[in-house]
């Protein structure tokens, strides 16, 4: 771990993780002339939906096309968030426009924004002061399955058994 938040490892499913091969990896987003590059190389329709994203252990943002898996964004290592991102060209500079911790394979906990934000801020892109989709994950403690916590309603939708309120999908965190 870096010192920074929580790190997440991979809980999703064995084999997308087993896909991963060497030198696998979102594109590495360390600065603005790094997003710059970057962005002008996706199409006018990549653009238009959102890409994966996931911040490294090591603070730094990596970005890669919607249908990647993040596990694969991250190499197969640890992050301290994962999601969605979508951009928009504001005046003369890209923004930030919506962005969420929609990941089921690292399944991040709503506090792994303050790690997206200082990532972000040090690429220098304008961006929201939250999650403008925030997803909340939790284990079932009985059946063991992976929830998506809706409507504040803390319940296994597998086996109907309450939710804890605090995050719990990695056992071993």
């Amino acid at each position: 771990m870096s010192g920074r938040g929580r790190s997440y490892r991979y809980v999703g499913p064995i084999e997308l993780k087993a896909a991963v091969r060497s030198g696998d990896g979102g594109r590495r987003i360390g600065s603005a002339a790094d997003f710059g590059g970057w962005i002008m190389e996706q199409s006018a329709a990549e653009r238009a939906e959102p890409f994966t994203f996931v911040v490294g252990t090591d603070g730094v943002l990596r970005l890669a096309p919607r249908r990647s898996e993040h596990v694969a964004c991250a190499g197969g290592g640890m992050v301290l968030s994962s999601g969605e991102i979508s951009f928009m060209r504001e005046a003369d500079r890209w923004t930030v426009s919506e962005i969420s911790n929609q990941s089921t394979g690292y399944c991040p906990d709503i506090d792994s924004w303050a790690e997206v934000a200082r990532a972000l801020d040090t690429v220098g892109l304008r961006r929201p002061c939250s999650f403008t989709h925030e997803v909340v994950f939790r284990r079932c403690p009985d059946c063991q399955e992976h929830n998506i916590v809706r409507e504040d309603d803390f319940f296994c939708v597998f086996c109907g058994s309450d939710l804890p309120a605090a995050w719990n999908v990695d056992p071993t965190a």
